[in-house]
């Protein structure tokens, strides 16, 4: 992960942690226990906010860390850590900002469209 990129996901997972402290929206604890329901929801087809593919990239992403074989070994001294902490963070930031939608969702009554989405 260069050093743009570094900067990029640290913003966002700090913007997204920033998120749960605002008034109203889900906490942290909140989100973390909502992720199994929202995992649920999505493989049954009611949570249209996350798609199934989205999943498998989580899914992927859990893999490549506790893979031992990894794009950059852990034998190289910081870049072999950087590149899992680097996924590690991108995987945190994309579950927590997602929960955080399904647990609004789920507050606003489960509605079957999602905004943006197109309804014939």
């Amino acid at each position: 992960m260069n050093g743009k990129r570094g900067a990029a996901a640290a913003g966002q997972a700090w913007q997204v942690y920033n998120e749960t402290l605002e008034e109203g929206q889900p906490r942290l604890g909140e989100r973390a226990r909502a992720v199994p329901r929202m995992v649920k929801s999505v493989l049954k087809g009611e949570y249209k906010g996350m798609s199934v593919g989205t999943l498998g990239l989580l899914l992927l992403g859990m893999i490549y860390i506790v893979w031992p074989l990894d794009a950059i070994p852990e034998v190289i001294p910081v870049a072999g850590i950087a590149d899992d902490a680097g996924v590690a963070l991108w995987l945190v930031t994309l579950l927590v900002r997602n929960a955080g939608d399904f647990v609004r969702w789920e507050r606003g009554g489960r509605p079957t469209a999602v905004p943006g989405e197109v309804v014939d």
